[in-house]
């Protein structure tokens, strides 16, 4: 344990104290941790929802997919924006924020009567709130707070979202299936709320916060508040999109979103129904997803410190794509060994991409690089979105997934080239510090 007593009221003027036994950024990535598990809940959600409405409202899997697809794209346009309000406000007001919304979202939902409401209620507050502290927060606190082990970190505060997955999806499976959607919906709010304490009392904008150098670095006194958050992130948007890095990294990920979010995470359980699974087989199934997502995404953290970025990206969307092209022929009525074995193969490679993504941000781009990351995740989501709606879409017109599978895979596979072109920074390219 520390044997520094830390006291959160000092000034950046103060100095550094003796550094503690134990570093006082271990524990702010833990509430980050924590604090993303808790959010989590709302992304478990949407593929749960499209047969229990479908069947109550009668509204089609094309009209909710549109309203998940407006969700996951305001995620990720909410990201960057975002980034730059933690400059300007602090990581703690802006999350404590975020989850609010995000909770008064969900809780609408439960008295929605027609389609317009789920767009308002779970597509625009929804996405508004989770994408205020999407993986930009876990970007923003990376680098802070981290010198040292920042790829392990990124990877660790990455799978966070994954553990969520794991806790809240069977959880929230069960209550759809017994108790209706509605109850769900409630779980998410409560679930958004009740991890606001934890941000407020024990999460620190910056290490001089509390004396401290990041964890691998020198003390720096913290820096004033930056104004002008949306005109600094269009602005950082504006100089990164000169550069073909940024177009590559935004491209790939784009792919990444739609072969996951968009993909698996909106309309496996859906599929896997048609198929005769129960929902909370299916949902058990994407909850496995989430435990193998923990050990891959950390794994692939560790192998970014230490190997090339780009290349760990090529090998993660070569093997996805060819992943999902065996899925449409794995679907049964019940769980079978090969079904086991793409879990865990895709699970492994869910979100592993995040580490060498984040890495290569901070390569190209500097000190605002959890802002470009922003706006690189903002292409996920859109990416995630446009799959999220097309996906509901065939399935409305083809009466089956199938094409929405074998198109995510040959997109993989475009993303695995993408990476592997994108050139290794000149140290005149990066951005500097405040630019």
């Amino acid at each position: 344990m520390a044997q520094t007593t830390e006291t959160p009221a000092r000034t950046p003027g103060d100095g550094p104290v003796r550094t503690p036994r134990v570093h006082r950024a271990w524990s702010v990535a833990a509430v980050t941790f924590v604090t993303i598990i808790g959010a989590a809940a709302f992304a478990s959600l949407p593929g749960l929802l499209i047969e229990p409405l479908h069947a109550e409202l009668h509204w089609s899997r094309g009209t909710i997919g549109f309203a998940i697809s407006v969700n996951l794209a305001l995620y990720g346009l909410t990201a960057p924006f975002a980034a730059a309000l933690m400059d300007r406000f602090g990581i703690r007001r802006v999350v404590a924020a975020a989850l609010g919304v995000i909770a008064l979202g969900s809780l609408l939902t439960v008295w929605m009567t027609a389609a317009w409401q789920l767009v308002l209620y779970w597509g625009v507050l929804v996405g508004l709130g989770s994408g205020s502290m999407a993986l930009a927060f876990a970007a923003t606190v990376t680098n802070r707070w981290f010198v040292a082990r920042r790829g392990l970190v990124t990877g660790v505060l990455t799978a966070a979202g994954a553990s969520g997955q794991l806790i809240f999806l069977p959880l929230l499976s069960w209550l759809v299936e017994r108790h209706g959607w509605r109850p769900a919906a409630v779980t998410v709010a409560l679930a958004a709320l009740a991890v606001v304490p934890f941000v407020r009392l024990l999460l620190r904008d910056h290490p001089a916060d509390v004396g401290l150098a990041p964890y691998g670095g020198e003390y720096a006194e913290k820096p004033a508040p930056v104004t002008g958050a949306a005109r600094r992130a269009v602005t950082v948007l504006f100089k990164a999109a000169r550069t073909g890095p940024f177009w590559l990294l935004a491209g790939s990920f784009a792919i990444c979103g739609a072969s996951t979010n968009g993909l698996v995470r909106t309309h496996f359980v859906p599929a896997a129904h048609d198929h005769g699974m129960p929902i909370t087989a299916a949902a058990g199934l994407l909850a496995v997803i989430g435990v193998f997502d923990v050990v891959g995404t950390v794994a692939s953290g560790w192998f970014t410190d230490r190997f090339s970025a780009r290349r760990l990206l090529a090998v993660y969307y070569a093997l996805r794509g060819i992943s999902l092209c065996f899925l449409p022929i794995l679907l049964a009525p019940s769980v079978h060994p090969p079904m086991l074995f793409f879990i865990v193969f895709y699970g492994l490679d869910w979100v592993a991409t995040v580490p060498p993504t984040m890495a290569l941000c901070r390569e190209h781009f500097g000190a605002d690089s959890a802002i470009v990351f922003g706006w690189v995740l903002a292409s996920h989501q859109v990416g995630a979105a446009v799959v999220a709606f097309a996906g509901g879409l065939a399935r409305d017109v083809f009466g089956t997934y199938d094409v929405v599978w074998y198109a995510s895979g040959a997109l993989c596979a475009a993303a695995a080239l993408m990476a592997l072109v994108i050139s290794r920074p000149r140290p005149e390219a990066v951005f500097p510090a405040g630019a």
